[in-house]
C-alpha cells in the first residue's frame, strides 16, 4: 500500500504541518465541529496522529500506519491498526464516525462507506471532511500531485462525487458546511470563515445519518 508507506516515512513531518499551518488547521476543526454531534461513542477512521480527534473529543480511532498511531497514543487516544474497509468492531456500535481527508486515499469508496454505515447505530452520524476538487486549492493540489509527498497518490472528488456514494450506501439527511474560501495563497480572515452549504470552499464537511 504505497499511501501507507508515505505516511510511515513522514509521520513526524505530517504532524508538524498542523503547527506550521495553524490558521488553516483551526478553520478545518471549526468546520468539523459545526456538524459533529457531541456525546455518545465516536470513532475516527484514519485517525493519523490524532490532530482532529483531540479537539473534537473523539477518544478512539483506527489507522493503517503504525508510526502515525504511535504519535496518536502520545495524545492519550485509544487506537488500533486497521483499515476502514474492514473495521474490527461489531455492527451498530458508534454514534459518530469521522473521516477527515481520508476518502481521497481509498481504493474502493463504496465498500468503505458500507462498512462505516455498518458500525453506526441507527440514527448515528457519519462526518466526512474532504478537499473539494472544484475549489482553487483542490485544483492546486491536482496540479502539484507529482511533486507532493502526501497527495501524490490521492484522488480528489467534487462534493457531488462524495454525496452520491454516501446516499447509495444508505445514509440520508445530508448537511454541508465549508471553509478555506478563495485563493489558497492569500487566505485572509474571511477565507477562514465557516459557512453553511458548499460552493467553492476548499475544505467541505458532509454530515449524513443512518436511518
Amino acid at each position: 500500500m504505497p499511501v501507507v508507506a508515505v505516511f510511515e516515512q513522514h509521520a513526524s513531518e505530517y504532524d508538524a504541518w498542523f503547527d506550521a499551518h495553524a490558521f488553516v488547521y483551526q478553520a478545518e476543526v471549526a468546520a468539523l465541529r459545526k456538524l459533529t454531534p457531541g456525546g455518545g461513542l465516536s470513532l475516527e477512521v484514519g485517525i493519523g496522529t490524532g490532530r482532529f480527534a483531540v479537539p473534537l473529543g473523539i477518544l478512539c480511532g483506527i489507522d493503517p500506519s503504525r508510526r502515525m498511531l504511535a504519535i496518536a497514543r502520545q495524545r492519550s487516544l485509544r487506537v488500533c491498526q486497521a483499515v476502514g474497509e474492514q473495521l474490527p468492531f461489531r455492527e451498530g456500535l458508534f454514534d459518530v464516525v469521522l473521516l477527515v481527508t481520508v476518502i481521497c486515499f481509498v481504493d474502493d469508496v463504496p465498500i468503505l462507506l458500507r462498512e462505516l454505515r455498518r458500525v453506526l447505530k441507527s440514527g448515528g452520524h457519519l462526518i466526512i471532511g474532504f478537499i473539494n476538487r472544484n475549489s482553487e486549492l483542490g485544483r492546486l493540489y491536482e496540479s502539484r500531485k507529482e511533486t507532493g509527498s502526501f497527495y501524490r497518490d490521492a484522488r480528489f472528488y467534487s462534493v457531488e462525487e462524495v454525496a452520491g456514494p454516501v446516499q447509495e450506501a444508505g445514509l440520508r439527511s445530508l448537511r454541508f458546511c465549508e471553509t478555506l474560501l478563495g485563493d489558497p495563497e492569500k487566505l485572509g480572515p474571511r477565507g477562514l470563515e465557516v459557512r453553511d452549504g458548499y460552493a467553492n470552499g476548499a475544505f467541505v464537511v458532509l454530515r449524513a445519518q443512518k436511518t
